[in-house]
């Protein structure tokens, strides 16, 4: 036992077992790299492998979509008769592209609808008139039947642009209700750990029961973000194609937050709260609105009616009077 004790307590032998110690603290240091796992490396390779799934899947969809939107409301004879004239080249108009897609318009049926209703239009509406001053515009002198043809042609010219015009108007309406309610979804995926691909994609899926347009640019914005050379392109279309002073804000901070490295989620919660001020600040520009809009309608409408309510008993009254001295 005393031998047991002196051989443990030997300085020679506890500078052994220290050495040894540290012989194997340093081989195992320097061999743990090498044997453990590469958890970074396989996140990593997960990661691309999901952002190839997610561009294959945003690809298809896309091509999917142009294909539908080409394929719909495409009329042969429009087709044939847009070439035979070649009344892309008469009717030129080089901001179409862009009032076409602001409408939620794609492909290139759309551009052929449109140069066959702007040349058909002007003569259908022409043909009408001109029949109505015949059959009706007997009475009429020369220069109001011409007044009244060539308004008939103007309408049906300028009618197509004011189509388009309002109806790109109504789908920014219906993007930007849904907007400011969408940036708060995106904030959330975001701050969970979502990249921004996944947050647009995840959040317009959930937006689509109160908006299929916001969420149709979100899957294009998804799309684009996959296989555009430059992600700030992406945003870019994004502002583009809906034409709105908060939409392109939110795309210029995503721009820049990419290009800094500031946090997402910081600028989506501003470009949220900022968003929802210009939602009600519309809601109350509308409001304030309301009384000048009222004025003509009460004075036309509820005036009389008030006036005959009022002055009605007085005026019966009267006549009674009347007849009964009279009689």
């Amino acid at each position: 036992m005393a031998d047991i004790v002196d051989t443990l307590t030997d300085p020679l032998t506890i500078a052994g077992v220290l050495a040894a110690g540290a012989c194997f603290a340093t081989i195992v240091t320097v061999a743990a790299p090498a044997m453990s796992e590469n958890k970074l490396g396989s996140r990593l390779k997960e990661v691309a492998k999901k952002r190839e799934e997610l561009r294959k899947r945003s690809r298809a969809d896309l091509a999917k979509g142009s294909q539908s939107l080409q394929h719909k409301n495409a009329n042969s004879f429009a087709k044939n008769l847009v070439d035979k004239f070649n009344l892309q080249k008469a009717l030129a108009d080089d901001t179409l592209s862009e009032k076409l897609i602001r409408a939620g318009l794609r492909g290139h049926a759309a551009q052929t609808m449109f140069y066959f209703y702007r040349a058909a239009l002007p003569i259908g509406f022409g043909v009408i008139a001109l029949f109505y001053v015949m059959a009706f515009g007997a009475d009429l002198v020369l220069h109001m039947k011409l007044a009244a043809v060539v308004g008939g042609v103007a309408v049906g010219y300028y009618a197509p642009n004011i189509y388009l015009k309002n109806l790109a108007d109504k789908r920014r309406s219906k993007i930007m209700e849904a907007f400011p309610d969408s940036l708060d979804m995106m904030l959330i995926c975001v701050e969970s750990g979502m990249s921004i691909e996944m947050a647009l994609q995840r959040v317009g899926q959930e937006i689509a029961p109160a908006s299929v347009e916001l969420a149709e640019e979100f899957a294009l914005t998804t799309a684009e973000l996959s296989y555009l050379p430059e992600r700030r392109m992406a945003y870019e279309n994004l502002a583009r194609r809906t034409n709105h002073p908060g939409v392109k804000a939110v795309a210029m901070a995503l721009t820049q937050a990419e290009k800094y490295g500031t946090p997402v989620g910081q600028a989506l919660r501003v470009m949220a709260k900022e968003n929802r001020d210009l939602r009600l600040s519309e809601a109350e520009k509308k409001a304030a609105s309301l009384p000048p809009k009222l004025t003509v309608p009460m004075i036309v409408f509820f005036l009389p009616v008030l006036f005959a309510v009022i002055i009605g008993p007085a005026v019966i009254q009267v006549n009674e009077i009347l007849s009964s001295r009279g009689g």
